[in-house]
């Protein structure tokens, strides 16, 4: 009798430190705007899309959970940066603006800014846009590259107005409704979004290619180390690939 107490004890204990282990397993929170597919999207009421799938990868090889706060993309860098979130995947561009203020990753994408116009459009090309005389109301997600770029090429020379949306849909629905001329953004969310609404077109002309990252707080060298280490693994394995594969098929 004592024996079989003895092994159940052993197994009480065993049992007791497993389930301490899994509830001591560090969660990681990471910041999005879930309003950039295939980037990022909801789902039922679940984020998905490139940026969780790899971002779930990525935290299962560091040995971590992963929580998922769908927030306003113009309060992601700050809220990183004060170390509310932990890291911000969301077709985040690298810029020499945000080096600055936040860490980042290797680069694990590639995002190619476009122009969504009417089908009747006058504006044929980038050109159009940037021409002595233009003047035209271009529509942006606020705080993207996108707006920065508008903002400095067409705002700052005088070619034109810059109107900012907090996401790209309601951009594309003021585009819808005339109240725009055309949005500037990227190329994948931009086939989307052509996609659902009836009579709007992709310029055949590329705005500006840029490289997505994910970002950190300044001193957070640890994990970003850590997650480096974890996408070049992955990345070397297929894993990655094969997520940006199941939402950009290659052509």
């Amino acid at each position: 009798m004592k024996k079989i107490m003895a092994i159940a004890l052993t197994l009480a204990l065993t049992l007791t430190a497993a389930a301490a282990c899994a509830e001591a397993t560090e969660t990681l929170t990471m910041a999005t705007n879930a309003s950039f597919p295939p980037y990022e999207y909801v789902e039922g009421d679940q984020v998905v899309g490139i940026d969780p799938e790899i971002a779930a990868a990525v935290c299962e090889k560091m040995g971590y959970n992963l929580e998922i706060v769908d927030t306003e993309f113009d309060s992601l860098i700050s809220g990183v940066a004060s170390g509310k979130y932990d890291f911000v995947m969301a077709g985040m561009t690298v810029t020499d603006e945000r080096k600055q203020m936040v860490s980042f990753s290797d680069t694990y994408a590639t995002g190619v800014q476009v122009i969504i116009v009417k089908e009747d459009s006058p504006i044929t090309s980038v050109d159009d846009l940037l021409a002595d005389g233009a003047n035209y109301t271009v529509g942006t997600q606020n705080a993207t590259t996108g707006y920065i770029y508008a903002m400095s090429d067409i705002e700052d020379a005088g070619k034109g107005t810059v109107a900012a949306f907090p996401n790209g849909n309601e951009a594309v629905m003021a585009l819808v409704n005339g109240k725009i001329d055309c949005v500037i953004i990227d190329n994948e969310p931009a086939k989307a979004y052509v996609e659902a609404n009836e009579g709007l077109k992709i310029l055949d002309s590329t705005y500006v290619v840029e490289d997505y990252a994910a970002c950190f707080a300044k001193d957070n060298t640890e994990l970003v180390e850590k997650f480096n280490a974890a996408l070049q693994e992955l990345t070397a394995d297929g894993t990655i690939p094969a997520i940006i594969e199941k939402y950009i098929p290659a052509e």
